[in-house]
């Protein structure tokens, strides 16, 4: 009888920490993913947002990205490239 309820305490936690995760609901679609469709030869990036069921898709403005425009169902954003900072000599 305790084995049971420990098997089924341990899948109840393995499915928190899956869903808390986010990666179940993005392969499920339930959320907003964006991929890198593009880099730019100056190191800028352009991003394919899409929706999901439970959410509509990303806003990638807090980034500093800039709105490229709607096109087949998908939001795309130009992103400026990542500031990198080197050793000094």
């Amino acid at each position: 009888m305790f084995t049971r309820i420990a098997l089924v305490a341990a899948l109840i936690v393995a499915g928190m920490a899956a869903v808390k995760d986010g990666r179940v609901l993005r392969l499920a679609g339930l959320t907003g993913t964006c991929s890198i469709v593009q880099t730019m030869p100056g190191g800028d990036k352009i991003e394919a947002c899409s929706r999901g069921k439970l959410e509509g898709a990303p806003d990638l403005s807090r980034s500093g990205c800039t709105d490229d425009g709607l096109y087949a169902g998908r939001v795309y954003w130009r992103c400026p490239a990542a500031l990198s900072s080197a050793p000094a000599p």
